[in-house]
């Protein structure tokens, strides 16, 4: 019997259900905040459907082009030290977050000085310590997907139906059980994480990267998509002090809308000494002379084997099987990280010829962990 490929109606309403009964775990009269851009409408309905059959309440948040960067661009300091109380509300009060990227077909035309971004990013600080430690302990469940649009498409360097099932598949969303699918993988996952988190000295070393560092005191995550869809990552925060060697990052290093590529570190007592790119270093310069940013607030192994080329979205990137990534500046709280900033750049490498030890002990060999 020939197998026919679900429609994208069919598509997006698996894709709905799994955020809805998966990722988000929405309970009656908990409230949804939804951002995304009007291109996402597909899945936005199909989302509301699927929020209401789980008893909770949808409130959507739509983005237009650049709305934001043509008031940032114009406004005075004591604008851009606003914080708005309705983002506020919902950061203290919502039980559930999803950002559906839906990217548009063009690049944002405004362009925001990176000084005042900074201004405004540090006056939202107080709310965003506010949501990392609400969705750090889960009071409040967030969740960050893509909805496939042919700027992401083109962005990636596919077709929007190649796009369409790269992200799919990505998801486990071909699968006849998606959410099973998550549950195992979470599952088999825990074992390389409680192995980690048995052990305090770590290593990461191959052709792109020779580094040591602690994990003492600190906690590895299974990232199995109940955050990011899709996701396939471990993640912890390292020892401030702690890391030391260097790295060559193979992928290119995405950020604000700029573009570095082959950047490399070199890291000495938990600070990073020096960096050096063969593009676009000016941006790099400027990231680093922000505060925190030269030291790490996350490490993190990409096992996601369904994610195997580069699309430029770190929400896929960062999963590749066979890569590793370094996060510079701020830390995931729920790791015990301490170090803050204003910035959290993943930046990623691949580990195909690489090894990770813990205590000594080999447990990552040629891509993948060999953890039983």
């Amino acid at each position: 019997m020939t197998q026919t490929t679900p429609s994208l109606d069919n598509m997006y309403q698996r894709y709905a259900h799994l955020l809805t009964n998966y990722c988000l775990e929405v309970q009656r009269d908990e409230k949804v905040m939804i951002r995304s851009t009007y291109l996402a409408e597909a899945l936005l309905v199909k989302f509301a459907e699927e929020i209401a059959k789980a008893g909770g309440i949808p409130i959507l948040q739509i983005d237009i082009q650049d709305f934001d960067n043509a008031w940032l661009a114009q406004s005075d300091l004591s604008q851009l030290e606003w914080v708005n109380p309705m983002y506020k509300h919902w950061n203290e009060n919502f039980k559930c977050f999803m950002y559906i990227r839906a990217p548009f077909e063009t690049k944002d035309q405004i362009i925001v000085p990176i000084e005042k971004r900074n201004i405004h990013n540090q006056a939202q600080a107080p709310v965003r310590q506010i949501y990392m430690d609400r969705t750090g302990t889960r009071d409040m469940k967030r969740g960050l997907c893509q909805f496939p649009t042919l700027g992401s498409a083109e962005e990636a360097g596919m077709s929007l139906e190649e796009y369409q099932n790269f992200v799919f598949n990505a998801c486990n969303l071909f699968d006849e059980n998606p959410m099973q699918t998550w549950q195992n993988f979470g599952k088999n996952q825990q074992k390389v994480v409680d192995f980690l988190n048995d052990r305090s000295e770590v290593r990461y070393v191959g052709s792109n990267c020779d580094l040591k560092f602690s994990t003492k005191g600190r906690i590895w995550i299974n990232s199995d998509g109940k955050t990011n869809m899709p996701s396939g990552e471990v993640y912890t925060a390292p020892v401030d002090d702690s890391m030391n060697g260097w790295v060559q990052f193979s992928l290119p290093s995405l950020y604000m809308g700029e573009t570095v590529e082959n950047v490399s570190l070199e890291i000495k007592n938990g600070y990073i000494e020096s960096w050096n790119a063969t593009s676009n270093k000016e941006f790099l310069d400027k990231i680093f002379a922000i505060d925190g940013t030269r030291r790490f607030g996350e490490a993190a192994v990409g096992t996601n084997y369904k994610i195997q080329q580069s699309t430029r979205n770190i929400l896929f990137d960062e999963k590749i099987g066979g890569t590793i990534h370094l996060a510079i500046g701020d830390a995931y709280k729920q790791c015990n990280g301490i170090n803050q900033s204003t910035v959290h750049w993943d930046m990623i490498t691949s580990m195909a010829d690489g090894e990770i030890y813990a205590d000594g002990e080999l447990c990552y060999k040629n891509g993948k962990f060999i953890v039983e």
